[in-house]
């Protein structure tokens, strides 16, 4: 066999391990009904519920900020996000949630928020301390 084939081979090899990690990533969103039953880490896409109490006090614990989140089934849920309140979090438009259901609170490694602006769309990313559940 030619050193040319070999690194052919071992070349989509590679492709083949990126494509397959990446794929997990590539999910479809969810809901929280869906989160619930599969128990699984999930993306859900919604929207802030404004008329719900957000908690984040920096002096007790910085890395605890918790919401409620309204999904497309118009379900709303507790979210907690182990990381500081982004800055103008009330002003996002969508929130996209990666985590998983712990009881009846949905618990967010990651958040992706999509904020208004006279220009152009904004997105905020906000990763959580715990890092992966």
């Amino acid at each position: 066999m030619k050193k040319i084939h070999l690194v052919a081979i071992v070349m989509i090899a590679v492709a083949i391990g990126l494509l397959t990690t990446a794929s997990g990533d590539m999910s479809t969103y969810s809901n929280f009904s869906e989160a619930i039953e599969s128990g699984e880490k999930v993306k859900i896409a919604g929207q802030l519920a404004k008329d719900k109490e957000m908690y984040y006090d920096p002096e007790v614990d910085p890395n605890y900020f918790s919401f409620y989140v309204e999904d497309a089934e118009g379900l709303q849920k507790k979210v907690v996000l182990n990381a500081a309140k982004p800055q103008d979090f009330e002003l996002s438009e969508q929130i996209v949630l990666t985590g998983m259901m712990k009881g009846e609170e949905f618990m967010a490694s990651d958040m992706l928020m999509k904020c208004p602006s006279k220009y152009k769309d904004e997105e905020i990313y906000v990763k959580s301390q715990e890092g992966s559940l």
